[in-house]
């Protein structure tokens, strides 16, 4: 591991040079580094779900070749999550030359600006001050819609001229980000958006690792991994991105959404799990969570939403926390402590979902979103609720409402209000509470909710909606 152990660390090359540190390329410092991990059965990639069999062999793969990577697949999937995470197969810190007019992070042995070659050739190693840079700094990232030429390769420095610098000196350049990432990582988002002007001087950079500006050549030998993300409908798309550039990354890492509920809702909880604690917390059913997560999953496969753009997983985030947010407000208006979420609270997604969904303009059938997402929602409580008919028996409990009961529910009416409404219904209703085992009013009254609405779309009851209450009858 290129580390260096001593406490302080060094300050001058003359010191640098008495440890055991050594120069190496940024790929073989994150080999190395990799590859200790490996071996000491590490977790690589923590906080990643879904991907163990897929997507991670394929970055491992890439990471011991040393290829530079292109991340393809839909919005939220985890691409930029993921390349900012392999700064954890740098260093910790590394040393570079300190000095104002160098335009880089140099290499204390290998200076690759002229500056940075005359300080190590003229000055004695004494003189030449080292400092530290840490590894969460040596990460950077551009979002390509608008990115010019000069923001991430170069441009000529009008000031510097008017200073005197000749133009066809290397002090004249004002570098962009891709130069001053020199030693580190350095990721371009939405590939295909980028201009051809620039996409030239990356492949240049990926090849060469030099670039030209304003037809100066810069024999640049710039150390760094090169990360890319992009959508597989416009990548493939037929002159979105230049073939050269193409044949010059090294590895293509295809992501994709989770292949089972379940990883999308060990998802959830690990992203959204600490909004549960507060003054007021909430606690979630299991089968909300199945709901919240099977409305992500029926959006993926809904005929009525452009499946080329894809459903993001912050569609599944932003939606569960509105569902959070509905049973607190509940909780802190009634005193309920804590508060659960139910059905009705699914009433409030438009706000969180409305914006997320692209839809199939050609077979929407003019269709509004929030038809689309009804529609949506409504599958995913069919769907949902038909496994637990099948565990708990719950279809009965129908038979129920041809006596002429009747139960009105809403998201702002307190859980023992739900208790009242069935202290006369009889007793084949306490399978609605094998659903979630609780004697807590409002787990039953979630219980009561699922259960309803759950009958209802399985069309064994009929359901009216009036000023945010809802009725369900026979």
């Amino acid at each position: 591991m290129n580390v260096v152990s001593e406490t302080p660390k060094p300050s001058t090359l003359r010191e640098l040079r008495e440890t055991s540190w050594a120069s190496k390329s940024v790929k073989q410092e994150i080999r190395d580094n990799f590859v200790r991990m490996l071996a000491s059965g590490e977790e690589l990639f923590p906080g990643i779900v879904g991907y163990e069999d897929t997507v991670i062999p394929e970055i491992n793969l890439a990471l011991l070749a040393g290829h530079d990577m292109l991340f393809l697949g839909e919005k939220g999937q985890a691409k930029s999550r993921i390349m900012r995470m392999l700064t954890r197969f740098l260093d910790e810190w590394v040393p570079y030359i300190d000095h104002p007019d160098l335009p880089v992070h140099e290499d204390p042995e290998k200076p690759i600006s002229a500056a940075g070659k005359r300080l190590l050739r003229d000055t004695p190693a004494e003189d030449i001050k080292i400092a530290w840079w840490h590894r969460s700094n040596r990460y950077a990232e551009r979002l390509s819609p608008g990115t010019k030429f000069a923001d991430i390769i170069g441009e000529i420095d009008p000031a510097k001229l008017t200073g005197g610098v000749s133009m066809s000196a290397e002090e004249a350049l004002s570098f962009g980000l891709i130069p001053r990432m020199h030693r580190g990582i350095f990721a371009m988002n939405e590939l295909p958006e980028l201009d051809d002007l620039v996409q030239v001087g990356l492949f240049n950079i990926l090849e060469e690792r030099d670039v030209q500006i304003r037809g100066y050549p810069i024999q640049f030998d710039i150390d760094l991994v090169i990360l890319f993300s992009a959508n597989p409908a416009t990548y493939n798309r037929s002159g979105k991105v230049i073939p050269q550039l193409k044949d010059r990354i090294g590895a293509i890492v295809q992501t994709h959404y989770p292949s089972e509920r379940d990883q999308g809702i060990e998802i959830l909880q690990q992203e959204v799990g600490h909004d549960l604690e507060s003054d007021y917390p909430v606690q979630v059913p299991y089968f909300m969570y199945q709901i919240v997560e099977e409305i992500t999953n029926q959006a993926r496969h809904s005929k009525y939403v452009d499946q080329a753009s894809g459903v993001s997983a912050r569609f599944s985030l932003a939606n569960f926390r509105t569902l959070v947010a509905s049973a607190r407000q509940r909780g802190v208006i009634h005193g309920e402590k804590p508060a659960v979420p139910r059905i009705s609270d699914l009433g409030h997604l438009y706000s969180s979902s409305l914006g997320k969904l692209e839809l199939d303009l050609m077979g929407t059938h003019q269709m509004s979103e929030r038809q689309v997402l009804d529609a949506v929602v409504a599958k995913a409580i069919e769907v949902v609720f038909k496994e637990y008919v099948e565990e708990h028996g719950l279809s009965e409990i129908a038979e129920i409402f041809r006596g002429g009961v009747r139960v009105e529910v809403g998201d702002l009416l307190p859980s023992r209000d739900y208790a009242e409404r069935l202290r006369n219904v009889p007793p084949a209703w306490n399978k609605a509470f094998e659903v979630n085992a609780s004697e807590n009013d409002a787990v039953r009254a979630s219980c009561v909710e699922f259960v309803l609405a759950g009958l209802f779309s399985m069309e064994r009851i009929s359901r009216s909606q009036r000023f945010g209450k809802i009725e369900y009858e026979c």
